[in-house]
């Protein structure tokens, strides 16, 4: 299309192009519209705003080369990330919404790059090779089905009917890919609301139908006591842990499942699931952290956990933003994890974890991508929003005492400016691969409101349990959180059966490490303190180290000697959840079975 013809297009659909950012925003608001809403509404435009303009720093552009046209090219992995579809969405909304020719220029080189990963069933592959995982084509049909749907006046008639067709066979093969009983429970919840998109896309009522059926039996996929979204576990939803628990992820239930059934179910007024969902919502906004991380220390599929989300899910902003009127702390959580979200942000892209740049991690762009296609959403769907804002506390700043969730074996507690999580959950992702996350009573996350995050999970040894949807570790990882190794094997030669005991008081967290079992000289109590780079540490005394940070000064004291381990870089880095760390260890000393820690915040 001619740049000539496309300002003229987008001026007709209501966006001049010549506006800056602050006049859009304001003329996108409605009258007598909370002044916070359209804070929002810039924190989520300029962070997709960026990623795009990041994004597009490494798109290859060589039309002589349709292998490689259109393909953005990841910093960190070596293997091409295919689920590119993801973006076509975003890109088409900024071309309306700026008037800018290379969003649009971007989108449909992506979508043409797509042709490389298309198979004859109507599906896209998630690597190159044609016999990969083609499942996430229900995530590109989405994407494809909200360009056409907002923004399909930016394309000419020619194109716009040969988008349209793709669509259709896409649609086909989710149509008949997928039910509830198909694979990860995110799969089957997303399909619930790409069945009736796409229905209405194209005007296929066999689509909205089908959606409608999903709909009915993802309800039976909530726990009772709790309303916690189950199925992320293999091979069958119905496997249950040793204790009879079942595998649930927060990551995938608030940045994935959670989200594609609140469209749905505010697009079709379904009542009944709109009430389950504000409940089933209310638990999950339990385990968000006041920065707007998520703690997923404890959840199934751990391994692809980055505090603010997971690594290749979409996002929690459309869920929590579009229900707000139900609870305005949902608004609160999609708010600050944008703001999460804009922190991890350098140089465009979405980095991985608060401390990727410190300790000189490349992001992989898979993050960014598929972040992006939420926070379009979010703007196309501005005018049906509630108010979004931070007035309304999330719950982990404003209770005090324990919350015990009995399906997950795990409590979450909060005293003062303290807050954390002790778990002994004991579902696995699958029986094939020791993905094991956090358990056996671990506390999986320390955080205080001063300073930030303190302690948090990691997996007992960083596993690449999906190849093409993880990024390589740097290096050599320590665990943060363990006592078995990744073979579920205890160590030999001393103690391995330990008391752990949890005090938390408004003034400082201690922890008690105790064992009846006669234990060698060269054990130690590991504790790993989050720090970015840069952060001074000091040994005070022997038995003392303190951890300057921005906000307050951290005091580490034990009842024995302390002392930093040897570790390559200043820091240990975990790629689970993208923090670096000091591990300060506390040695057992002869004939002692008990070692006491306490941490402070002055």
């Amino acid at each position: 299309m001619e740049r000539r013809n496309f300002i003229q297009l987008t001026a007709l659909s209501g966006i001049g192009t010549v506006l800056p950012v602050g006049t859009l925003l304001s003329a996108c608001s409605k009258e007598g519209e909370e002044t916070h809403s359209i804070a929002y509404k810039k924190l989520t435009f300029d962070l997709l705003k960026d990623w795009c303009d990041g994004m597009i720093k490494h798109q290859i552009l060589e039309p002589s080369d349709p292998s490689r046209h259109g393909m953005l090219v990841c910093p960190a992995c070596e293997e091409v990330d295919a689920r590119l579809m993801d973006a076509v969405y975003p890109f088409l909304h900024l071309a309306k919404a700026t008037g800018e020719q290379k969003y649009l220029d971007a989108g449909i080189a992506l979508f043409e790059w797509g042709e490389n990963v298309s198979r004859p069933d109507g599906s896209w592959t998630n690597t190159l090779d044609p016999k990969s995982w083609n499942g996430i084509t229900v995530f590109g049909a989405i994407s494809l089905a909200e360009a056409l749907h907002y923004h399909g006046d930016l394309l000419d008639e020619n194109r716009r009917k040969r988008w349209t067709n793709r669509l259709s066979e896409a649609a086909a093969f989710v149509y008949k890919k997928f039910s509830m009983d198909t694979t990860n429970i995110n799969y089957g919840m997303t399909t619930v609301y790409a069945m009736n998109l796409i229905g209405r896309v194209l005007d296929n009522p066999v689509y909205t139908e089908r959606s409608k059926v999903l709909a009915q039996d993802a309800k039976a996929y909530f726990t009772k006591a709790n309303q916690l979204l189950f199925g992320e576990v293999k091979p069958k939803r119905n496997v249950l842990s040793p204790k009879g628990l079942p595998g649930i992820d927060l990551g995938y239930n608030v940045e994935e499942s959670l989200n594609n059934l609140v469209m749905y179910a505010l697009h079709e007024e379904d009542e009944e699931l709109l009430d389950l969902l504000k409940n089933s919502l209310n638990t999950h906004l339990e385990f968000m952290l006041p920065d707007g991380g998520w703690d997923n220390s404890w959840g199934t599929r751990q391994y692809k956990w980055t505090y603010w989300g997971s690594r290749t899910s979409d996002g929690c902003q459309p869920a929590f933003g579009m229900m707000a009127k139900y609870n305005p702390a949902f608004g609160t959580a999609a708010f600050r994890n944008t703001e999460l979200l804009r922190r991890c942000t350098t140089d465009g892209l979405l980095h991985g974890g608060p401390h990727y740049v410190s300790h000189g991690i490349p992001p992989c762009i898979h993050h960014t991508f598929s972040h992006a296609k939420p926070l379009a959403a979010i703007l196309d769907y501005w005018e049906h929003l509630p108010a979004i804002n931070t007035q309304t506390p999330l719950p982990r700043t404003s209770t005090d005492g324990i919350t015990y969730f009995e399906e997950l074996d795990t409590s979450l507690f909060t005293r003062g400016d303290w807050c954390g999580t002790v778990t002994a959950y004991d579902a696995t992702y699958s029986p094939k691969v020791d993905s094991r996350q956090a358990t056996g009573g671990a506390l999986s996350i320390l955080y205080h409101k001063k300073v930030g995050l303190l302690l948090t999970a990691s997996m007992a040894n960083y596993l690449m349990v999906e190849d093409y949807n993880q990024q390589p570790a740097p290096g050599k990882d320590i665990a943060l959180t363990q006592i078995k190794n990744e073979a579920q094997k205890v160590i030999k030669g001393t103690a391995s059966n330990f008391e752990l005991t949890y005090i938390c008081s408004p003034e400082k967290m201690q922890i008690r490490a105790k064992t009846q079992q006669k234990i060698s000289t060269k054990t130690a109590f590991i504790l790993p303190l989050i720090s970015p780079s840069g952060e001074e540490v000091f040994q005070v005394a022997i038995n003392e180290i303190t951890i300057q940070k921005p906000e307050g000064l951290v005091k580490i004291k034990a009842n024995v000697p302390l002392k930093i381990m040897d570790v390559e870089k200043d820091r240990t880095f975990n790629m689970v959840p993208g923090v670096e760390a000091v591990p300060i260890m506390a040695f057992f000393k002869k004939q002692q079975n008990l070692i006491e820690l306490s941490i402070q915040v002055v």
